[in-house]
């Protein structure tokens, strides 16, 4: 087990490899990333972290929390096993601390992708987070955890591997957090409303959406590429709020072109 600044890390790929982080969601657990790892490990030297809170890192997670701690997390984690600059994809609250990286040590970024982000919380996203929390407070830990497949995957593909995701929510709960850590991770995501502050990222951002997000509206992150001076497209593609998870193939064959420098919109 590797472990720096809290944080426990993982290291894949060739070590001359151009440095990519990938940063989870709300769950924060670096296996979100399992489906992608190969082919991302097989041209970058790639970054796993389980976030603060979460997984396998401390578990003590500050009342205080913020999307900028979070990204003064990752500053951290660079700074220990020594990496000044790398490329970074995050998920939905990992897009928004890549975000917040951009802002906080531009020098410490290359190019940003953020799938299923947002500019500003969308009011039905909220609402999804208040139906979440509720679950979580009143029925426990079990009820969020079974509970999150409906907003995380398309049925149809839920369905076809639900044993998979028997597994998925069975180590879930094994490992979960305490109640005040998801109130607190949640509360910082409510809060982070960069605002004008969008148009100082002049890093290249590819930002994704889908179509078929339950959780996340695609027209969230169409807002956000707008909002970024150097937002090169905004993707529509299937496979719901975990669409890198339900069609990684597509995913990839977005992500690797974009980030090895075509450059190309799509976006209606």
């Amino acid at each position: 087990m590797a472990e720096a600044a809290g944080l426990y890390y993982e290291l894949h790929g060739p070590p001359d490899g151009e440095p990519l982080l990938l940063s989870p969601g709300l769950g924060g657990s670096a296996h979100y990333w399992d489906a992608n790892l190969a082919a991302l490990a097989a041209r970058y030297r790639v970054i796993l972290y389980d976030h603060r809170g979460t997984g396998r890192s401390d578990r003590a997670l500050p009342a205080d929390t913020t999307i900028g701690t979070m990204a003064g997390d990752v500053i951290a984690l660079l700074d220990a096993i020594g990496i000044e600059k790398c490329h970074f994809i995050g998920h939905a609250l990992g897009g928004m601390i890549g975000l917040a990286l951009a802002l906080r040590a531009p020098a410490r970024l290359s190019k940003l992708i953020v799938v299923n982000g947002w500019a500003k919380l969308d009011p039905f996203t909220a609402l999804c987070f208040d139906t979440r929390l509720a679950l979580l407070r009143d029925s426990g830990p079990e009820a969020y955890v079974r509970a999150q497949p409906i907003f995380l995957y398309p049925a149809h593909w839920a369905s076809a591997f639900f044993d998979e995701l028997e597994k998925d929510m069975a180590q879930q709960l094994a490992s979960f957090p305490p109640v005040k850590t998801i109130e607190r991770r949640i509360a910082a995501l409510r809060a982070y409303d960069p605002g004008s502050d969008l148009q100082r990222i002049d890093h290249p951002v590819l930002v994704i959406t889908t179509s078929d997000d339950l959780l996340v509206p695609w027209q969230a992150g169409r807002a956000l590429a707008q909002a970024l001076p150097n937002a090169t497209r905004c993707q529509q593609f299937g496979g719901g709020h975990a669409a890198s998870r339900v069609e990684p193939e597509e995913f990839h064959d977005r992500v690797l072109p974009w980030l090895a420098g075509e450059s190309w919109d799509d976006d209606e």
